[in-house]
């Protein structure tokens, strides 16, 4: 069976500076009408690094869940940006560390039932420490967190960011 739904219109319903959101008119597979809400995002990129046995995180406030949360150092992907691109800047930018070279490990589709996101998800090696370079209005800690202790926090629940939790994963798995 043939699972694709047809869309019919896009309706574009709000158009801010890091999200836009539609309401479809489309049809289901059987050709019923359906209304299909969406986000659409630039995407992101994120990096893990680590220097002997110590992970590089940054914990910020995330207002949408009211809380400060251990992340590694990620950001949006500029219009037409390399993925890449994105997370050895914000690796810089978020931390003062500049990588020699990046890895991919993953990309993630963090929700696909409502947005067209994707998160590039890599693995830096051969940092230089350099200056931290915020954006205006970001205020992050840059915390170095032993491996054994980042394994009991990922065990314990304490590291709730998905893309941290699929890199974190995925290095522990493959190495």
């Amino acid at each position: 069976m043939d699972f694709v739904e047809k869309t019919i219109k896009k309706n574009y319903v709000y158009k801010g500076k890091i999200l836009t959101l539609r309401k479809d008119d489309a049809l289901l597979p059987n050709g019923e009408p359906c209304i299909r809400e969406i986000i659409e995002h630039s995407g992101g990129a994120c990096a893990l690094y680590m220097e002997g046995d110590k992970v590089l995180f940054v914990r910020q406030y995330r207002y949408a869940y009211g809380e400060s949360i251990y992340e590694l150092p990620a950001g949006k992907l500029e219009p037409h940006e390399d993925p890449m691109l994105t997370a050895k800047r914000e690796l810089e930018e978020e931390t003062g560390i500049t990588a020699g070279r990046l890895e991919l490990l993953y990309v993630a589709y963090p929700s696909p039932g409502y947005t067209d996101e994707k998160i590039y998800i890599y693995r830096a090696f051969d940092g230089e420490k350099t200056q931290r370079h915020l954006d205006e209005g970001e205020f992050v800690d840059v915390v170095w967190i032993p491996v054994d202790k980042v394994k009991n926090m990922l065990k314990n629940g304490e590291i709730k960011d998905a893309k941290t939790i699929i890199a974190l994963q995925q290095y522990f798995i493959n190495g």
